[in-house]
């Protein structure tokens, strides 16, 4: 399968855990499918959904912390505003491999339309490198890092319902949610499948 791989790389990262509103607020070691096609978006200039797009990634960050957040309030009369300090972790150092088929979205990441997000407003990312490649099909693969669907065979990791995109309304609404994989540790998946030959990690399109 002859598709585009997009290194992308920026200072820090965060996803936000769906099952935390309130206090601590931790970040998820992967993005959601949600923030890659948010990140497409953004480059693309206008919106671009999961039936446009097949996409799968592979995900590395060098570590993790926590840093201490105020957050604002506002609320009646508007220019009074209540302050919180709340502790959110984040990723440093994060670097994502993007693939896609749809290789129209090489001039797109090229030269986006609007910043480069992974997570929230002030976690820019930049695209370092990108070249078409050919993934090998293989009858084993070894995925890591990467987001799968549940259930799948042989797969083990955090499972979570998570959306795939959202809406452009405010506020914005969730779509396509339903239960993914987080797999973080090298697995062995004996099936068929498809290998990042220079990488040698598996790489699964999310269709």
């Amino acid at each position: 399968m002859k598709v585009l791989r997009a290194e992308i790389s920026g200072w820090t990262a965060s996803f936000r855990h769906p099952l935390f509103v309130s206090g601590f607020q931790p970040t998820l070691p992967l993005p959601p499918l949600s923030t890659l096609y948010g990140l497409l978006s953004a480059a693309h200039g206008e919106l671009v959904f999961p039936e446009q797009v097949p996409l799968g990634y592979v995900f590395q960050a060098a570590g993790k912390s926590v840093d201490l957040e105020t957050v604002y309030e506002f609320g009646k009369p508007y220019l009074k505003a209540k302050s919180n300090v709340c502790r959110r972790e984040f990723l440093v150092a994060p670097q994502l491999h993007l693939y896609t088929p749809v290789l129209e979205l090489e001039s797109d990441l090229r030269c986006p339309h609007f910043p480069l997000l992974l997570g929230r407003s002030t976690e820019l990312a930049t695209v370092v490198k990108m070249q078409v490649i050919e993934l090998a099909a293989a009858a084993q693969v070894n995925y890591q890092n990467t987001l799968l669907p549940y259930p799948m065979d042989q797969v083990g990791g955090q499972i979570l319902a998570l959306p795939t995109h959202f809406t452009n309304t405010r506020p914005r609404q969730p779509q396509g949610i339903r239960p993914f994989c987080l797999v973080t540790e090298p697995t062995d998946y004996q099936g068929d499948g498809w290998i990042d030959p220079e990488m040698g990690w598996g790489v699964f399109i999310h269709q």
